[in-house]
């Protein structure tokens, strides 16, 4: 049996120039088809939120839901190394909400890693969460728990002045002692600039091949989205053609009277129709 990934585990892919494979998924059965893959990450990612209900941004859940869902992830996936997301408003509050939120990850859902969306402002955060000994993963670029002060998603680091503010800004989130960097939506010359820079990890989310590693979300690589996925989001399989095909095979099959067959049914043991004609027969009035 394969041991599990640890934070030593990446930071000597890092330092050996390994690239780490990355995935975002939310389920029992999607994780342990990843786990089955050999990906060495896994981020329980708060998309959850769109990709399994729905909603049209990361803001509506909860912390009960994630830890819920990282737990039957981790259940799926007992050897690789997890990061579970924190939710909005889950350490927006106070150092001690964030610390205690960022503990159930840990200790209800067996996650190694939190992720924490992660702005200038929230350097004491990561500081606490981290000096208490919950390894975090700083999240910067673009931030989807902000849409409501954005309005739309754009690119970041696009210019040099921007790009100069976020290497700051790492370097900035490491000093708090992030174990982990994820750059989403980034000019991949900061990314690049920024994994050279750093001693930890750093995961790429559409912010180019520079990184150390890269992460996209399961239902994107298996081209189960739909509708417009993001630039930097490529489906390496066409199974939502081919699930859509299953779905109406199924139903047609079911509308002809062809499913259940024989084979696909249970059946009584030898002689017991005959024993239960007869009870019936017995107490059937007519």
């Amino acid at each position: 049996m394969n041991a599990r990934t640890t934070m030593a585990d990446l930071l000597l892919a890092k330092h050996q120039r390994r690239l780490i494979a990355a995935v975002s998924c939310y389920d029992y059965t999607t994780a342990s088809l990843v786990s089955q893959a050999g990906v060495e990450m896994i981020l329980v990612g708060d998309s959850a939120a769109q990709m399994v209900l729905g909603f049209d941004s990361t803001l509506p859940v909860t912390m009960d839901f994630m830890v819920a869902i990282t737990a039957a992830v981790r259940r799926a996936a007992p050897n690789a190394y997890l990061v579970g997301d924190m939710p909005f408003l889950s350490y927006h509050l106070s150092l001690g909400q964030a610390i205690r939120n960022a503990g159930r990850f840990l200790t209800e859902a067996g996650a190694q890693m939190v992720k924490i969306e992660a702005t200038a402002a929230y350097a004491d955060t990561v500081r606490a969460v981290s000096a208490a000994g919950i390894p975090v993963m700083a999240h910067i670029g673009l931030l989807p728990q902000r849409i409501a002060e954005m309005g739309r998603f754009q690119a970041k680091a696009t210019t040099a002045e921007a790009a100069a503010e976020l290497i700051e800004l790492a370097e900035r989130m490491i000093a708090a002692g992030a174990s982990a960097l994820l750059i989403e939506g980034t000019a991949a010359e900061a990314a690049q600039i920024i994994t050279a820079r750093s001693e930890v990890p750093v995961i790429s989310c559409g912010s180019g091949p520079g990184c150390d590693g890269q992460i996209l979300i399961a239902p994107d690589i298996l081209g189960l989205s739909g509708g417009h996925p993001p630039k930097f989001a490529q489906a390496f399989g066409d199974l939502g053609a081919r699930a859509i095909e299953a779905f109406q095979k199924y139903a047609e099959e079911v509308r002809a009277g062809r499913f259940p067959d024989a084979e696909h049914s249970y059946h009584m043991k030898p002689g017991e129709q005959q024993r239960l004609e007869g009870l019936l027969g017995g107490n059937n009035p007519a």
